[in-house]
């Protein structure tokens, strides 16, 4: 769906702030910020939820064998039946012993330690599993009624599910984001593919009360008035949403190509940790930036009148000159199954000296809450740049960074051709205006 980010507001020309162009001077939010240091030293949720599951096989276990001495008789003389006088053909403390050993064994290597190799649950499930098949063709058990079926069972089951989790979940996830980590941070060290040409060494366009490299505070870069706890947070998200797109960018060589269009136009994809799947376009249009510039960042609201996909553009609130609270409406998809959407953004715009820069993300907004009329999606880290041709005035490629979450219960299939065909549909529409704008010139 198409949700366009951008400050409709002339005097941005004058004011706008180029952050340093190449990825490998960028300030504030880098890969490390999503992959930085304590985070990668933390546990990852997906080995958390392993964690859980093995405490719940010890804790699961514990209550079969509980309720199993209750049937016996008296808690006290079970105990002592089972324990002091433990003999391995009848008594089923061996199996309560047998969950503890997988719960300190593979929480010692997993939580505490950080393994990342499968042979410590391998070794705990070959154990439990010959443990558990000799018990059972050795002992009386099978004459004890249901439990002497259900706990070696449970058991049984519950140390392979272990495997499978750790051997097809924990491991191969962590591994993806290990690898993207990677790739974020060549990323940085070697600057955006797809931003070749001459670059910034410093703020392009500075405001008047601040020079390149000043370590003055936001409020008074801004000049103005001091920020409000909320608008603060509206101008982190924004530079959120701006590190987060420069770095997808930045990965060009990972992108895995999803259609092309008639025009040539291209939809990629990438998949991300925390995000999930992003689409990028890829778009060639025959036009200066500055009309991209104009008719798009500038000028969202006038937006509805040319773009199809759109339905409506509101700014709900400016924070700064570069920031802003906006409402949009995505116009319904595949033939109607998909319902309109709408979406409460906060919108950053930079202007560097080879292209011009349109990232937003999902926000609050008291003004809008979610209604009945529509479903509220949720829109990622994502945004435009639209790319001078340094040879060609004339020529500029637009990146179109689209990750959004259209809620509902919509299969991930039909979602994602929504999605894509919405991109080729939106970049049609924007070729449309350019020839009349172009024309009109």
């Amino acid at each position: 769906m198409s949700k366009l980010w951008g400050l409709p507001n002339s005097d941005l020309e004058q004011s706008l702030p180029a952050i340093a162009s190449s990825l490998s001077h960028s300030q504030g939010f880098s890969p490390h910020y999503y992959f930085s240091p304590e985070r990668r030293r933390a546990i990852s949720d997906v080995r958390r939820t392993f964690c859980l599951f093995v405490t719940f096989d010890l804790l699961f276990i514990s209550l079969l064998w509980i309720i199993e001495l209750n049937a016996s008789g008296s808690v006290q003389e079970s105990l002592k039946h089972e324990i002091i006088e433990y003999r391995f053909k009848t008594s089923f403390f061996d199996i309560f012993l047998l969950a503890f050993f997988r719960f300190s064994v593979l929480l010692l290597a997993y939580a505490v330690l950080r393994l990342r190799h499968w042979w410590v649950i391998a070794i705990t499930t070959l154990v439990s599993s010959a443990f558990l098949i000799v018990k059972v063709i050795l002992s009386d058990l099978l004459n004890n009624g249901a439990f002497g079926y259900l706990l070696p069972i449970v058991s049984f089951v519950l140390a392979w599910l272990e495997t499978w989790f750790l051997d097809f979940k924990v491991l191969p996830q962590e591994a993806e984001e290990e690898r993207w980590y990677l790739a974020a941070q060549a990323a940085v060290a070697r600057g955006p593919l797809l931003y070749s040409g001459a670059f910034s060494d410093g703020q392009f366009y500075s405001p008047p009360e601040s020079a390149a490299g000043s370590d003055d505070s936001d409020d008074e870069l801004m000049g103005k008035r001091v920020l409000t706890e909320q608008e603060r947070e509206y101008v982190r998200q924004g530079k959120v949403a701006m590190e987060v797109m420069d770095q997808i960018l930045a990965q060009e060589e990972n992108w895995t190509f999803e259609k092309r269009s008639e025009f040539g136009d291209t939809v990629h994809f990438l998949e991300m940790p925390f995000y999930g799947k992003v689409f990028i376009l890829k778009a060639v249009l025959q036009c200066p930036a500055e009309i991209i510039y104009q008719e798009m960042i500038l000028q969202p609201e006038k937006m509805v009148l040319w773009n199809k996909t759109l339905l409506a553009c509101q700014i709900l609130q400016r924070v700064d000159d570069n920031t802003s609270v906006t409402y949009d409406v995505a116009a319904g998809a595949a033939g109607g199954v998909v319902s309109p959407r709408d979406f409460v953004n906060v919108r950053r715009i930079e202007r560097r000296r080879d292209r011009y820069v349109s990232s937003g993300m999902a926000t609050v907004h008291s003004s809008r809450p979610p209604t009945s009329k529509y479903v509220r999606a949720e829109n990622g880290p994502g945004g435009f740049v639209a790319l001078k041709y340094p040879a060609n005035p004339n020529l500029c490629t637009l990146f179109w960074v689209l990750n959004t979450d259209l809620k509902g219960r919509l299969p991930r299939y039909l979602i994602n051709q929504s999605l894509s065909a919405t991109m080729t549909e939106f970049v049609f529409h924007l070729r449309k205006r350019v020839m009349e704008v172009t024309g009109r010139a």
